[in-house]
């Protein structure tokens, strides 16, 4: 698996379905990869980003605190896969010469390697270029079913790749203002 270090490009809310997305984008081109996070999840990320500090530490900072007490650093943080549907991600541990991977949910990692300063990558396969402007997307183009046949349902996969397309022809601004 090739991985391609990644940057938060934007932070906010779909606008149809008020959920909350991180994009992130390639540091050295065009690509990206938005991911849907939960509320918690991305008050935690604006909250890091914002640079805002809290009196007592909050679950992530907790976690980076435990892992430095340990005497470990969070090396990276790695997206690695879509399956059915949800995004897997791995935080990398170092501890002298031992590295330890463990699972976690990308929106969680994300946030933690923010508090860390681990540096963020995701699988080359993830990624998806923005279309050129007026450019059509690639493939066959799409026939329609004969009157009254139903639509076969999309895969997951599929369903992923409209969310990108759709997506990545928003401007950052598009999201509106993330607020808490």
């Amino acid at each position: 698996m090739k991985v391609v270090e990644v940057r938060i490009h934007g932070l906010g809310t779909e606008p149809k379905t008020q959920q909350h997305v991180v994009i992130l984008r390639e540091l050295e081109g065009p690509r990206v990869l938005p991911i849907f996070v939960g509320p918690f999840e991305a008050q935690a990320i604006a909250r890091m980003l914002k640079q805002e500090s809290f009196p007592r530490p909050l679950t992530h900072d907790l976690l980076a605190i435990i892992v430095e007490g340990l005497k470990a650093r969070v090396a990276r943080v790695v997206i690695a896969e879509l399956r059915e549907a949800t995004y897997h991600a791995s935080l990398f541990l170092e501890r002298g010469s031992e590295v330890v991977s463990i699972d976690a949910r990308p929106s969680d990692s994300i946030a933690v390697a923010l508090r860390t300063g681990a540096p963020l990558f995701v699988n080359e396969d993830l990624l998806q270029s923005p279309p050129e402007q007026g450019a059509e997307t690639s493939g066959p183009a799409p026939t329609e079913p004969p009157a009254g046949t139903p639509a076969p349902p999309l895969t997951d996969e599929q369903k992923a790749e409209q969310l990108r397309r759709f997506l990545e022809n928003l401007d950052p601004e598009d999201f509106g203002r993330f607020s808490m």
